[in-house]
This record gives C-alpha cells, structure tokens and sequence, in this order.
C-alpha cells in the first residue's frame, strides 16, 4: 500500500511540474454580470445585475477548475384581489467551473488569454411574497436548483499580477477583475 501511495505522489509531482511556461491556476476573478434573460436566470424575464466570485486552481496543463460563488436579488410587483403585493427572491448559486485555455493552439501574444469553460452547480434560493398575499405563490415558478453553464471569454493581462476578463455565458455574462497571485 505505501508503495503505491508513493508511485501515486512522485506521479502528481512530476505532473504538476511538468505544466509549460503559462500556468492559469492561483486566480482570483472578481466579476459583475448581466443575467435574466437566457440559461438558468430566464425565469426572471428581464435583465438584473450578478456579482460572481471564483478562484482558480491549477488542474492540468492548460486547465483550470475554479470553485465559485454568484449572488442576485430581484424583486416584483404583483397586483391580486385589488391589492398590490411584492414578490422578493435572493439567489446564491455555489459551484465549481472549468476552463481550458487555448493560449497555445492560437499563438496568443502574452497579454492575452482565451478559454472555453463550462459551470456546474446548484443554487440556494430564498423567496418571500408580502404579508397577506393569498394568490398564486407559484406565479413566477421555481427555478431548478442545479444548472450547467458554457462560457468563452478573454483576459487581457495589464501586468502579471492583474488584468480584466470578459467571459459570455449561455446564463451570466460578466466583466470583471483578474487578481493573479506571485507565480
């Protein structure tokens, strides 16, 4: 058993050191995104901001998985039994994201980066119509609590330790920050 321990250790440890010059791993990303209408956030039916948080680890040569965390909020007007009423929803989605560089496949210069990626996960949601609403508290539906997501995007890279990425999402397209740590 501890020979196979050790065979498994020298072989992630040459694996891991065997990444070519660029690695993508020990990144920060800090975004803000436009979501509501297409993917998981359709049910919303219109646009609402999405802050989206996630860290990048190094997997593979080229490949990255990030561990994240995305938060909305969006509130609507309701009119029923010649009331008006408000209905509030909070969204958490929590989950892990891939991405596979292409740097090398498109002789990219070294300020840029471009990926494919794709996102798993689930999302917690908490949901509240108005005091004394007694309609359809099914109105705007439920969203399901797992989605999957595909992005491509860019990272432009002002120095080594920060640049600006742009990732288009089949549910939230963001902007946002990269904040790469000293390699």
């Amino acid at each position: 058993m501890k020979s196979v321990l050790l065979v498994l250790l020298i072989a992630c440890c040459t694996f891991h050191t065997s990444f070519g010059q660029e690695q993508y791993g020990k990144t920060f990303n800090l975004g803000l995104g436009i979501g509501g209408r297409s993917g998981y956030y359709s049910y919303v039916g219109r646009t609402i901001p999405v802050f989206a948080l996630n860290y990048e680890l190094n997997v593979a040569k080229d490949f990255t998985l990030a561990p994240f965390i995305s938060f909305y909020s969006f509130s609507n007007d309701y009119a029923g039994n010649g009331n008006n009423y408000v209905y509030h929803e909070s969204v958490i989605p929590i989950g892990v994201k891939g991405f596979y560089y292409f740097d090398d496949i498109l002789n990219a210069a070294g300020k840029w980066d471009f990926y494919l990626a794709g996102s798993l996960g689930f999302a917690i949601i908490s949901s509240t119509w108005d005091a004394g609403y007694t309609g359809n508290r099914n109105y705007y539906g439920s969203p399901s609590t797992l989605f999957l997501d595909i992005h491509i995007g860019t990272e432009y890279h002002f120095n080594s330790r920060i640049g600006a990425f742009l990732d288009l999402s089949t549910g939230v397209s963001t902007i946002g920050l990269a904040i790469h740590s000293l390699k």
